[in-house]
């Protein structure tokens, strides 16, 4: 998996000068969309808790899947400025469904929401990321070579403009996350068990007001 990562970094080496790389054989976008869609399933089908925790393993399956994509890509160095910009900005996707996969874990465990409830976090989690895979896809169309059609400058203003809004998608999803928590924070304290929720979400009481 590396040396794919490796030689896919290579190709984008050659994006930056003279835009005829193309997209990984690994598709991130793919893992991406496949997040969405399980999440989507969890949502249609789980009508208990349990239901939801038993549905919702595919969604962590997929996630697995991709966080050795992503951890192999962040060993790769050495690339020039706009080819690690492209990078950073795919990086991102992975931690944006990291911030998702291991935080809804954790609410799903929380008796401070209810299924239905769940359900509704889930729906907001899966358009955040069906809205930063839009943009993963437009970073696609720009690396891939069929796209002749942009200057360079074009091409790295979308790179760009890519990576930032892809920032302020992880922005949001982490709000989006300690709001949530939050309103569970609120809830444990008004049953006086506001220490076992911070032990299940993390000690750092002031990221989630």
């Amino acid at each position: 998996m590396k040396i794919k990562i490796f030689m896919l970094w290579v190709g984008l080496l050659l994006f930056t000068t003279n835009i005829s790389a193309q997209w990984a054989v690994f598709d991130p976008s793919n893992l991406a969309q496949g997040i969405v869609n399980t999440t989507r399933q969890v949502v249609q089908t789980s009508t208990t808790a349990s239901n939801m925790v038993s549905n919702f393993k595919e969604t962590v399956k997929i996630y697995e899947q991709g966080k050795k994509y992503y951890d192999a890509l962040k060993s790769v160095n050495n690339l020039i400025k706009d080819a690690k910009k492209v990078q950073k900005t795919i990086l991102l996707v992975g931690e944006i469904s990291d911030i998702y996969v291991n935080n809804f874990q954790k609410m799903m465990a929380d008796p401070n929401f209810s299924v239905e409830e769940l359900n509704a976090i889930a729906s907001g989690y899966a358009k955040l990321l069906e809205q930063s895979n839009d943009l993963l896809t437009e970073l696609k169309g720009v690396v891939n070579i069929s796209t002749l059609s942009l200057t360079d400058k074009d091409r790295m203003d979308i790179v760009d403009n890519c990576y930032k809004s892809m920032a302020e998608y992880r922005n949001l999803v982490r709000y989006y996350t300690n709001k949530n928590i939050g309103v569970s924070l609120l809830r444990a304290k008004q049953k006086k068990d506001t220490e076992r929720i911070l032990s299940l979400y993390g000690n750092s009481n002031d990221k989630y007001w």
